[in-house]
């Protein structure tokens, strides 16, 4: 059973920086991938970014792009995603989610996904 805990959500101002982590337990993951994503009030669950466990291959959304950096750490079997120059739209419950068989057609589809975390609240005022 693979658990992924999110940490780092918070209130931050516009312009400002955050910085999410994801940890992994039950498994070392050496292959799949990791992604984020978020879902704001009234709105669908929507993909951030994603990398790939074995090659860290990356992945974002048009949205944050430039401003949203996913990476990950191998021996803390950790994932992490730096986000900069925050605006109020980014302010969503965000989550982490893993699987081992997510081909690059569906890594952007959060029904790819086994394995979620219980989100972490970001908000950004304005």
């Amino acid at each position: 059973q693979v658990q992924l805990v999110e940490s780092g959500g918070g209130l931050v101002q516009a312009g400002g920086s955050l910085r999410l982590s994801c940890a992994a337990s039950g498994r070392t993951f050496s292959s799949g991938t990791m992604a984020w994503f978020r879902q704001a009030p009234g709105k669908e669950r929507e993909f951030v970014a994603g990398i790939t466990w074995s090659a860290g291959s990356t992945y974002y959304a048009d949205s944050v792009k430039g401003r949203f950096t996913i990476s990950r750490d191998n021996t803390k079997n950790t994932v992490y995603l730096q986000m900069n120059s925050l605006k109020p739209e980014d302010t969503a419950v965000y989550y982490c989610a893993a699987d081992l068989g997510v081909g690059l057609t569906g890594i952007k589809r959060a029904a790819e996904y086994l394995y979620w975390g219980q989100g972490t609240q970001v908000t950004v005022s304005s």
